[in-house]
């Protein structure tokens, strides 16, 4: 179903994706930082339907409508760091900050930070080209709730 999408992102030159496509992606990564700790909870689903709605202007109904085609997506996405590298090509920087905090929402979504999301969050903020710092002001927004 998505083979179009990873065959253009995993190309040897991704080239930037049309909207729908990057939204799509970029829900992908949200879902995959949410799995990562080894469970994916409604509470981390509900908090991906908001982010996703913030970032993109969408209705709960497109938000959640989005993250359920962003979680068959992530289950045939290659691993991380592939399918990450190649979202830097495809992405905007200014996007790829967005979704920083996107991510950092929905790690903190259940209540805790686990190793596992601290790892592959910090993974995906270098793969993405972003510093520590990027990241820690991103995770700090967060908790404060700005």
């Amino acid at each position: 179903m998505f083979d179009a999408l990873l065959r253009r992102l995993l190309a040897p030159a991704p080239t930037a994706l049309a909207a729908p496509e990057a939204h799509l992606a970029l829900a992908a990564l949200l879902v995959r930082v949410a799995r990562a700790d080894g469970t994916y909870d409604p509470t981390e689903a509900l908090r991906i339907d908001r982010v996703l709605a913030a970032l993109y202007q969408l209705s709960p109904f497109a938000a959640a409508q989005l993250r359920a085609e962003a979680e068959q997506l992530e289950t045939e996405a290659p691993d991380t760091v592939r399918f990450t590298r190649a979202l830097k090509e495809a992405v905007p920087l200014g996007q790829r900050a967005a979704l920083m905090e996107g991510l950092w929402s929905v790690a903190l979504a259940d209540g805790g930070r686990g190793d596992e999301e601290d790892q592959i969050i910090r993974l995906v903020a270098n793969l993405l080209g972003l510093t520590d710092r990027d990241s820690a002001l991103a995770r700090q927004r967060v908790e404060r709730g700005a």
